[in-house]
């Protein structure tokens, strides 16, 4: 399924299905993360995300398929690999009385794999790593959203990490606990670590990943690089003048497929798919012109991820943020 080798990948999964019922919540899909990515799980709310978390980390168990995590087969090695693993699924659960120093340390006591003789270190490096030493103290109710969920990422990090999980690291935040999540993202990744995002915020991961992996029903429907994903969107050429006929007949003589159309300000407009990289702008405008063609505005618009994930899954994306 992918070209890297197996021991290159941080995840990989073969024909990954979950069935609930006649319903397949996640359709035999093949994931291949690469280590060392920042990698974006990208999808519509609904589209299979969070089931395909949950297998990966052994929470639920799949239908069939298979998951290596680590270089390790899932959920027969859960015990050797879950240690290696960060994760935040489905939001930060805390005690509001508790301050978020005394919620860390409860949940590293819950942890078998922790050891209690460096607890409190541990749990002080975490949140300072996650900017929260000064409010380590105060009580978790008195939290920002951010707050909340950078303490939840400071919780999958009481132990060092080779990989990251976060499913909706941004979801529900104002755009300041957004920046500081994101920020939070960005520097953990410097160090090498693998972090998985999923989100349904194309933003987010056109901001932060390296990597994206598109699902739409449960299927993936896209994944690879995002430059290249990009690359494999449609240029287009657009030319507002109030000559139609005139300028779709010279787009038509230099071997383009021109249509009308009309912007959100009523301005005529004629576009194309510029499939010829040789054509260019200043080459349409030239033989526009010569034509006599009247031109009020002119550009190239290059491919985007937002159109090349719609014509995937013929759903759009949130773009806030």
């Amino acid at each position: 399924m992918s070209e890297l080798a197996q021991d290159s990948l941080a995840i990989e999964t073969r024909s990954l299905t979950k069935q609930f019922g006649s319903h397949k919540a996640v359709n035999a899909i093949d994931l291949a993360v690469p280590t060392g990515s920042v990698f974006g799980f990208l999808g519509p709310n609904g589209s299979g995300k969070t089931t395909t978390i949950r297998m990966l980390l052994g929470l639920i168990s799949a239908t069939s398929g298979e998951v290596r995590v680590l270089g390790q087969t899932m959920p027969q090695n859960l015990n050797s690999v879950l240690p290696k693993v960060g994760a935040l699924v489905e939001g930060p659960a805390f005690y509001g009385y508790l301050s978020g120093e005394a919620n860390l340390i409860r949940l590293d006591s819950a942890d078998q794999f922790a050891s209690s003789k460096d607890r409190i270190e541990r749990v002080r490096a975490a949140l300072e790593r996650v900017g929260l030493s000064h409010a380590a103290k105060k009580k978790v109710h008195a939290y920002s959203l951010g707050m909340k969920q950078r303490l939840g990422i400071a919780n999958a990090l009481l132990q060092p990490r080779d990989l990251l999980i976060l499913d909706e690291p941004t979801n529900g935040l104002d755009p300041q606990g957004t920046r500081e999540v994101r920020n939070l993202v960005r520097s953990l990744a410097s160090t090498g670590t693998t972090i998985f995002v999923s989100s349904h915020l194309l933003a987010e991961i056109e901001q932060l990943c390296s990597h994206v992996a598109v699902m739409s029903a449960g299927q993936i429907v896209a994944q690879g690089k995002i430059e290249d994903l990009r690359k494999e969107g449609e240029t287009r050429i657009r030319v507002s003048t109030p000559d139609l006929d005139a300028a779709a007949a010279v787009l038509v003589a230099l071997g383009l497929e021109p249509i009308t159309t009309m912007d959100a300000q009523l301005r005529q407009e004629v576009v194309a798919p510029l499939h010829d990289s040789k054509l260019e702008g200043d080459k349409i405008v030239a033989a526009l012109v010569k034509a006599k063609v009247r031109v009020s505005g002119f550009a190239v618009e290059e491919p985007s991820l937002e159109d090349r994930f719609v014509s995937l899954t013929g759903e759009g994306f949130d773009v806030v943020q």
